[in-house]
């Protein structure tokens, strides 16, 4: 993993974070056929707009989304690029837990 100074630590926090909840992982979920309108989004969450638009905005503000008006209506996108950013964090990760990559730095 590169150095903690190299990577934007509270960015990839509020990522995890965000994917943590099972109804934004729906939504993520939902995302990757391409753009979606947030009419189309509302069935997924049985539940009223204020609740879907919290969560949209949870994922917009983490970069995990992005949004584009049109008229009256939202579109939502998933953010390919922040997606490949954790995929390579959660890969190096498990090359390391699994000892691939990993060396000792001290007590040698």
């Amino acid at each position: 993993m590169a150095p903690a100074q190299a990577r934007d630590l509270d960015l990839l926090t509020r990522q995890f974070k965000a994917l943590s909840d099972p109804n934004r992982l729906r939504i993520v979920d939902r995302l990757r056929g391409g753009e979606r309108c947030v009419c189309d989004l509302q069935d997924l969450l049985d539940a009223g707009q204020s609740l879907l638009s919290f969560h949209l905005k949870t994922l917009k503000d983490a970069g995990l989304v992005a949004d584009r008006r049109a008229g009256r209506w939202s579109y939502y996108r998933v953010n390919g690029d922040a997606l490949a950013v954790l995929a390579s964090v959660l890969g190096e990760l498990s090359n390391t837990a699994h000892g691939r990559t990993w060396k000792p730095v001290c007590c040698s």
